[in-house]
């Protein structure tokens, strides 16, 4: 992928589409109940990063507040989540970073990147 061309991603029926000017260096999977059975891999960007070029269809899952989840009310794709930034161990008021789920990045070989674990069964 050229650096100067953004990598796509979007739900199966394109109602969310985004856009991010980088490939990610790294993903996270997460054994949490939430994140296991949606079978996520987490590309994490600041905001400023990302460009949504379609939201439509959004539902919102916000039980485990600050943290907010986002999938698309037509196809069932989880879409991205809205994600406090952490430092000392504690959530930075006002401040977050977007989860997007790299499953749905458009030609982008996800084994060419490096997956970190996080214990958040155990952690949260």
């Amino acid at each position: 992928m050229n650096e100067a061309t953004p990598l796509k991603g979007s739900c199966h029926c394109g109602a969310t589409k985004f856009e991010v000017a980088a490939p990610p260096r790294e993903l996270t999977r997460c054994n949490c109940t939430f994140c296991s059975k949606r079978g996520v891999l987490w590309a994490y960007y600041p905001l400023e990063q990302v460009t949504f070029t379609r939201r439509e269809h959004v539902g919102v899952y916000d039980r485990n507040a600050p943290v907010v989840h986002h999938h698309c009310q037509t196809c069932g794709c989880g879409t991205w989540s809205d994600i406090p930034v952490w430092e000392d161990n504690a959530a930075v008021p006002g401040k977050f970073k977007v989860g997007l789920n790299a499953r749905l990045f458009e030609d982008f070989n996800l084994d060419a990147v490096r997956v970190t674990f996080v214990d958040g069964r155990n952690l949260w």
